[in-house]
């Protein structure tokens, strides 16, 4: 796991820069997951649970916060054994077999006890993925499929609530930029009508979730969707007479959809605004069409 703390001069990275890796992501978690599994995790895990007071024990109480965390996250008989130690990264964990797994926490911790939760979760999130054997090739991409499930899966807003930028300096843990974790969080509000807002103690966090807010709005408003605005509307018609001019074939780079031939004639290729997963539907007006992987039911207007 990543931990970024600069100084004046070199600020975080904000944007969206792993949005592909991230909607990839949570296609990948929603095809490996049920959504009846999913709903399992449709509250987060509390601020209460995860609070870490200056005068607590450092070691207990990381022992006590990982212990929650591993609940929260439905992990079976995982005991965590939580360790300090200098090291570049915030923290690392070393995935076996199990039932034990140790985890190492970057020695500034000591110091820095709000955001041990932040930490723990990350790397708890590791194990669970092991578990479910969901992985990403290469490390970058790896870590932002954990940053993503930490924060769909109910603890990433810890995460987020770990940024935090001033005149002088500058923190964030994890890959994600601070406005993909408000993304993330954004698609886990829609899906479960949760408003993470109220547990923000970071001035930072607010705005970088409802910048990723905006965003996921826009996914749901994008044609052949019927909720599309005027302007999307009358280009998708364009493109979809274009399509017709060229077999019924047509796509364009900065576009959602795009149109190919099939047997019974032309179909639309688009992104299911809850997983993303691409959904294959005949060009034919007015539709109502089932997402498989997440059980969305959308409303279209091919």
């Amino acid at each position: 796991m990543t931990h970024e703390r600069t100084a004046k001069g070199s600020p975080v990275v904000h944007g969206y820069p792993h949005l592909d890796t991230v909607r990839a992501a949570l296609t990948a978690l929603h095809k490996r997951l049920s959504p009846e599994a999913l709903r399992a995790y449709a509250t987060s895990v509390l601020p209460a649970d995860v609070a870490f007071a200056d005068t607590d024990d450092l070691h207990l109480g990381a022992q006590r916060v990982a212990h929650a965390l591993v609940q929260h996250l439905r992990l079976p008989d995982a005991r965590m054994i939580v360790g300090f130690r200098e090291m570049r990264h915030a923290a690392s964990v070393e995935l076996a077999a199990g039932p034990e797994y140790f985890i190492e926490l970057n020695d500034r911790f000591r110091e820095h006890r709000r955001d041990i939760g932040a930490a723990l979760a990350h790397e708890i999130t590791h194990v669970l993925l092991h578990r479910l054997g969901l992985d990403f090739p290469g490390t970058r991409d790896n870590e932002i499929l954990t940053d993503t499930a930490t924060t769909y899966l109910g603890a990433g807003w810890l995460l987020l609530d770990a940024f935090r930028e001033s005149a002088l300096t500058s923190q964030k843990l994890g890959y994600l930029t601070p406005e993909e974790f408000g993304y993330v969080l954004a698609k886990r509000a829609a899906l479960f009508g949760e408003d993470p807002a109220p547990w923000f103690t970071s001035p930072q966090a607010y705005p970088a979730y409802t910048a990723g807010l905006a965003l996921a709005r826009e996914d749901a408003r994008r044609p052949p969707l019927a909720a599309a605005g005027w302007a999307g509307r009358r280009r998708y018609a364009k493109d979809r007479r274009r399509a017709a001019g060229r077999g019924g074939t047509w796509s364009a780079p900065d576009a959602p959809y795009a149109f190919e031939a099939g047997p019974d004639g032309p179909r639309v290729t688009f992104p299911c605004p809850t997983c993303h997963q691409r959904i294959r539907v005949g060009v034919r007006g007015p539709v109502r069409v089932r997402c498989a992987p997440c059980g969305s039911v959308l409303e279209c207007d091919t």
